[in-house]
């Protein structure tokens, strides 16, 4: 671990050149963005609870050295001093992941650096690794397949990018951005259990991750799950800390959920915003109003008629997992879908 004087020594490394937010891209440029992430979260974090400098607490230290620092005032993971770097999220249990599962992260690609970030699939001692960066690349299988990133390298460079996977039936499928980036459709029957996340990096060239969501589940269609238990809860749908404004990798879930009432013509949804415990209670509530209001006018532009829909903010009064952990509050953060009239 860094000592304290790390963030100041790291921090340095970004004065030179301001990062560029993959998010800054609209939502159109995301209209045939597929990505659905699971439907129970078995791990998150954002980094906010650890403080700058330190090793952050929901994570193991395989190899290497690691330590959380801000970049442009939001905390992210960087991992230095390792010919290869390797750290595990805490999660209960030695087989948190099952089929299908969904692995999600921004990570930065410096230039100069690894360009990568390796995310590392085990199975008890056998081990398949899936390489994000310009070039994606999947090692370790029967049947080793690359791709490239659509567009120009040097472009690609010194910015943050959001890489996504879902294993779902023996296949494999990566996600960079709005792009749909490598599918392999068969994983050799590999059943992956638990990740790591690494690669080679330095002080000068740290590799550096944040946003990081684990989740499980995510096999039914909606109108299915609609019917049978009269509601949809879905964490596909994001919005920026504290605020109402919906990210662009959030529209594989609103595509989703726009076919399903297009294919149904006669059901009515209340769309409903929840929250975790954290903050005021008043203003979670205000939040969770805006952000349901915020959903109902995406679903609008969509196409849908907007007698339809209603739109109702719950803050955190109807948890749906526990407040007291990390993967528990990622739970309660949510847009819930209720079958109305």
């Amino acid at each position: 671990m860094f000592p304290k004087s790390a963030p100041t020594l790291l921090a340095a490394i970004f004065v030179a050149a301001p990062l560029t937010s993959a998010f800054a891209q609209n939502l159109k440029a995301y209209q045939n963005y597929d990505f659905v992430p699971g439907d129970k979260i078995v791990f998150e974090d954002d980094f906010r609870a650890d403080t700058d400098g330190e090793f952050p607490a929901h994570w193991k230290l395989v190899a290497g050295q690691g330590v959380v620092n801000k970049v442009q005032d939001d905390p992210a993971f960087l991992l230095t001093d390792g010919n290869y770097a390797v750290v595990a999220p805490r999660v209960r249990g030695d087989a948190y992941l099952s089929d299908p599962f969904t692995i999600e992260l921004d990570y930065f690609d410096k230039a100069g650096g690894y360009e990568k970030i390796n995310i590392v699939l085990k199975s008890g001692d056998e081990e398949k690794t899936i390489f994000v960066g310009y070039d994606v690349n999947a090692d370790g299988f029967e049947n080793n397949l690359a791709a490239t990133y659509p567009g120009d390298s040097e472009a690609f460079k010194d910015k943050w990018h959001h890489a996504a996977i879902v294993f779902k039936n023996n296949q494999i499928k990566v996600y960079e951005d709005q792009f749909r980036v490598l599918v392999m459709p068969d994983a050799g029957g590999f059943k992956p259990k638990t990740i790591t996340i690494g690669g080679i990096a330095d002080k000068d060239s740290p590799l550096m991750f944040k946003n990081v969501r684990i989740a499980t589940g995510g096999d039914m269609n909606l109108i299915d799950k609609l019917t049978k238990d009269g509601r949809i809860v879905t964490h596909g749908i994001l919005f920026d800390v504290n605020q109402s404004t919906i990210k662009p990798q959030s529209m594989g879930a609103i595509a989703q959920i726009v076919k399903m009432l297009k294919d149904n013509p006669a059901v009515k949804i209340e769309i409903g915003g929840h929250t975790d415990t954290d903050g005021d209670a008043a203003k979670n509530m205000t939040l969770s109003q805006a952000r349901a209001d915020s959903v109902k006018k995406v679903l609008i532009d969509q196409g849908v008629d907007a007698a339809r829909l209603t739109a109702k903010g719950y803050g955190a009064t109807k948890p749906v997992d526990s407040n007291a952990t990390p993967e528990g509050k990622a739970n309660n953060r949510r847009v819930e879908l209720t079958k109305a009239g």
